[in-house]
């Protein structure tokens, strides 16, 4: 069979991504930029960019991308809490989904990889790239053209970032993909080369976005939101004073409101509250960097759940107890679940490590107790330890009023980069040490009535895991520390191969590609 035939004949999901019609949205917005999305299927892209309202939904389509930390069942945060120190898979049984089980025990493989983490990331990419060469030609002012473009292009930076985190080894494509374009000889870039693209595509973006978003904005790509993003990606690049110098732009005054109107909140819970379904006040606070929106207005459903085109919060029905309920008693004040999936029980390591903090009954549901105390009754899963994580519990106030299944369509945002989390990064790229680095760990401590420590490495890992404990985090923290084969050994976490993952199998043959070491 030729390669003209294979081209024709040989299933490939990256090959799909890159030459098929994107489904961009229609918005109509409200409280923000992402509220009552209708995705309105595929169609011809050489008709599209014609004016500002198509350049806007094609742009959505491109912030769509993000949702793939939080929702679907393949969302990020359950995925990389499952391969850390803090939490076990749990679910329903340990076959209950074989990508997040085997990132839990680490036998995970090319053929049990879910291919989403690699695809739903390049179709953003495919999006940003289309939207990159097609906007300078669309009717619309060139001010909005600058800022349609850098909000673009610090997204496809942001999404090769989380590439590199994953996959280490990743083709770099930054045109849009012709059908007759040799796509299947695409090299896998080397790290470096992907890191100095995406480096410099955020500080030329930089200039051309707002400052601070308006109403309707928020949600979208400021220079804050920029900034935090590259100096995370010099982070993971150890490029530390260049870290430090975006940090600092960012955070500002320690404790203080920085030049991007960003300011710690004053009490740590208010992070995890949902408001109204008319007008939340706990979404978009001071110290959200970049916020990732869910809505129930999407009426989300099982037929294009986790496809990108459902808006719920999926990280909510997969953390909450299995058959949870209350005990008739007098004066029962346990919470209201929703009974959900059972993922991301929490390790009994993380409770003994957390007892004494403020942010512990924040974190982690004592369900063990509430069952002796007999005031609920739930089913224990795989994994079971009677802790759950709390920050992103679904109550069933928070149950949709709205058409379509309760458990697709929580309206919790999830913060992908908050300000506590920034204080910290900076801390870190100092190096752990240094007065500005000691005032930044303060600030965080402070916050939830904590003293201070000294400043040092150590103390700047432990607070990161108290802190953003459950968000997603701890897992990248300890490959980027080199403490993962040590922390993570008692799960099966092996050096030199299990700091990235395999590439999912279906996207190798008959491309350049290879598959990364050890698997």
């Amino acid at each position: 069979m030729n390669k003209m035939k294979n081209k024709n004949f040989i299933y490939k999901g990256l090959a799909i991504t890159f030459f098929t019609g994107l489904s961009f949205s229609n918005i109509a917005c409200s409280d923000s930029y992402l509220d009552d999305v209708k995705n309105s299927g595929s169609f011809n892209t050489d008709l599209y960019f014609q004016n500002e309202q198509q350049s806007f939904s094609a742009l959505i389509s491109v912030y769509d991308g993000l949702r793939k930390y939080s929702s679907g069942f393949e969302n990020t945060v359950t995925f990389f809490n499952a391969g850390s120190d803090d939490f076990y898979s749990g679910g329903g049984s340990s076959n209950d989904g074989a990508g997040i089980q085997g990132m839990n025990n680490y036998m995970i493989n090319p053929n049990t990889m879910p291919a989403s983490y690699w695809r739903d990331y390049y179709q953003g990419i495919a999006r940003a790239n289309l939207l990159i060469e097609r906007v300078p030609g669309a009717s619309m002012s060139e001010d909005l053209k600058k800022r349609y473009t850098a909000e673009a292009k610090v997204l496809r930076s942001l999404y090769y970032f989380e590439l590199l985190r994953m996959f280490g080894n990743i083709p770099l494509i930054l045109k849009t993909v012709k059908f007759d374009d040799d796509y299947w000889n695409v090299p896998q870039a080397k790290p470096s080369e992907v890191y100095a693209q995406i480096e410099s595509d955020i500080i030329a973006a930089i200039p051309d976005l707002m400052m601070a978003p308006s109403i309707s904005d928020k949600g979208r790509i400021t220079q804050g939101t920029a900034r935090a993003i590259l100096g995370k990606i010099y982070l993971y690049d150890k490029k530390m004073p260049e870290a430090a110098a975006q940090f600092a732009q960012v955070n500002g005054t320690p404790g203080g409101t920085s030049q991007y109107g960003y300011k710690l909140v004053s009490n740590y819970a208010d992070l995890f509250k949902v408001g109204p379904e008319t007008s939340d006040p706990y979404k978009f606070s001071t110290e959200s960097i970049l916020e990732v929106m869910h809505t129930n207005k999407g009426s989300s459903d099982w037929g294009f759940w986790g496809q990108g085109k459902d808006e719920g919060n999926s990280i909510n029905v997969m953390v909450g107890p299995r058959s949870y309920s209350l005990k008739n008693i007098p004066n029962n004040d346990a919470p209201d679940i929703y009974s959900g999936w059972a993922f991301n029980t929490v390790t009994e390591n993380l409770v003994s490590f957390m007892q004494g903090d403020p942010r512990l009954n924040v974190t982690v549901f004592d369900a063990k107790a509430l069952v002796t105390a007999g005031k609920i009754t739930y089913a224990p899963a795989f994994a079971d330890t009677g802790y759950f994580l709390n920050k992103y519990l679904p109550t069933n106030a928070l149950k949709s009023s709205l058409p379509g299944p309760a458990e697709l369509n929580f309206r919790q945002n999830y913060i992908a980069i908050r300000l506590a989390d920034t204080y910290l990064m900076e801390a870190e790229a100092l190096g752990g040490a240094g007065g500005r680095a000691q005032a930044l760990l303060d600030a965080v401590r402070a916050r939830v009535g904590l003293a201070p420590v000294p400043v040092s490495l150590q103390a700047i890992k432990d607070e990161r895991r108290r802190e953003l404990a459950g968000e997603g985090h701890r897992w990248f923290d300890l490959v980027r520390w080199g403490d993962a084969p040590s922390k993570l050994a008692f799960k099966g976490f092996k050096a030199n191969k299990n700091e990235i993952l395999p590439i999912p199998f279906n996207e190798l043959p008959n491309t350049a590609m290879h598959q990364n070491p050890g698997y």
